[in-house]
């Protein structure tokens, strides 16, 4: 007869009941008596040890680890997925909020020096709400002037080199007749004057009024941010004690500083952008030169590919309005400034509010895009900015959290 194994020594597996002490009962005399294990089992796993036994091991050997931590992944892709939807459907109110925090985070160090001088915070706040409607109003001002006062000019320079490209299409190796043309013309008429234009008309109508609803929640939301941010921060952080409150801390501190950090720097290089590129307009002589220049200013807050693209529609307005040597100009500003944006500006305005990769910030937009058109391309990055700031601050000021630490020398191949 074998050694007898002692049922509590046996591996525990992870749906194994403990049976280090044994259950009892009491007799009718009063007695304790023992109860088999085996009795409370199911009649068929005790009719089958063996597979009793795989069952308790099924997810303890490394399969079942693997399988659970697939599990897990996938409850938590889900759980992304569903909140992304959410944000998605809740974009009108999601995205005002969010770019209010970006502003609001920005003008913190203007809100504070009024603070330090001894401006009532209600004062304060509403100087700074003022000083940014005025500053937009006065971008959107310029462009309706220019537009005004040059769209005549720009009307009659664009159909003298429609005339052209015509010709060159005409006489060209293509050889396209003027029946081909006259069609796709009348295509173009046709779709203008169809059911898919209204519907899209229509579309437009209501884009517009949402435009405008998340226009006034976006300046409501400012300004609360902008008076109460820090009451509304303390506020959530109520439920946080001990080390997850200081966790808490460090994250609403870093957030604030990197995207206001974020939209300081981007709006300095913006600003950098559109002078270099709007003075070129304005020598060459190029029609809407200040419109021009305030288009880049603002796709400039798209990074890697904002100015390239605002870029490519002045070489192209100059194209259509100057002839190609203007527009073979244009191309070259355009390349000037954005070397001087790369090797300079960004380096020395970005590197402490941005520490990503391009790579990085190449995904962030490419996802952004996908999930929320233009709006997610200019809000993608600083968010990713902020996760990673999050990241760095997680364990401590200066202590990241342990998967983001360096665990050997990392070389930079150049």
């Amino acid at each position: 007869m074998g050694p007898i194994t002692d049922e509590s020594s046996r591996p525990m597996g992870l749906f194994r009941r403990s049976t280090t002490t044994p259950p009892t009962t009491t007799g009718v005399d009063g007695s304790s008596q023992r109860v088999d294990p085996g009795d409370a089992r199911d009649p068929a796993a005790s009719a089958d040890p063996a597979a009793w036994s795989a069952q308790r091991t099924i997810w303890s050997d490394a399969f079942g680890r693997l399988a659970t931590r697939c599990l897990q992944v996938i409850l938590v892709l889900l759980v992304a997925a569903g909140l992304v939807f959410a944000m998605t459907q809740l974009s009108l109110v999601v995205i005002p909020v969010v770019l209010a925090l970006i502003i609001a985070s920005a003008v913190y160090p203007l809100l504070e020096l009024l603070r330090r001088r001894g401006v009532p915070s209600i004062l304060a706040t509403w100087i700074s709400l003022v000083a940014i409607i005025v500053l937009l109003g006065l971008l959107v001002w310029l462009i309706i002037a220019a537009v005004q006062s040059q769209i005549g000019t720009l009307v009659s320079q664009a159909n003298k080199g429609l005339d052209q490209l015509q010709a060159f299409v005409h006489d060209g190796p293509f050889q396209i007749s003027d029946k081909q043309i006259q069609q796709a013309l009348d295509q173009a008429v046709q779709f203008l004057q169809s059911s898919s234009f209204s519907s899209g008309a229509l579309a437009g109508l209501s884009a517009a009024t949402s435009f405008v609803t998340g226009l006034a929640l976006f300046v409501v939301v400012l300004f609360f941010f902008m008076k109460d941010g820090p009451k509304i921060w303390g506020f959530l952080l109520r439920p946080f004690r001990g080390a997850q409150f200081e966790r808490a801390e460090r994250i609403g501190t870093k957030t604030v500083s990197t995207l206001g950090g974020y939209v300081r720097g981007t709006a300095t290089v913006a600003l950098v952008d559109a002078l270099g590129i709007g003075v070129g307009l304005f020598v060459i002589g190029v029609p809407l030169a200040i419109p021009l220049s305030v288009i880049v200013f603002v796709s400039a807050f798209v990074p890697l590919v904002g100015a390239t693209v605002a870029g490519i529609l002045a070489a192209l307005v100059a194209l259509v309005a100057n002839g190609p040597v203007a527009a073979i100009v244009v191309i070259a500003i355009v390349v000037a400034v954005n070397q001087l944006e790369g090797n300079f500006l960004q380096p020395v305005v970005m590197a402490r509010s941005l520490k990503l990769h391009p790579l990085v910030v190449l995904l962030a937009l490419t996802a952004g895009t996908i999930i929320g058109g233009i709006i997610g391309a200019i809000l993608s990055v600083p968010i990713a900015a902020v996760a990673w700031g999050v990241i760095t601050v997680w364990n401590g000021p200066d202590r990241p959290a342990e998967f983001a630490r360096k665990k050997r020398p990392e070389r930079d191949m150049k």
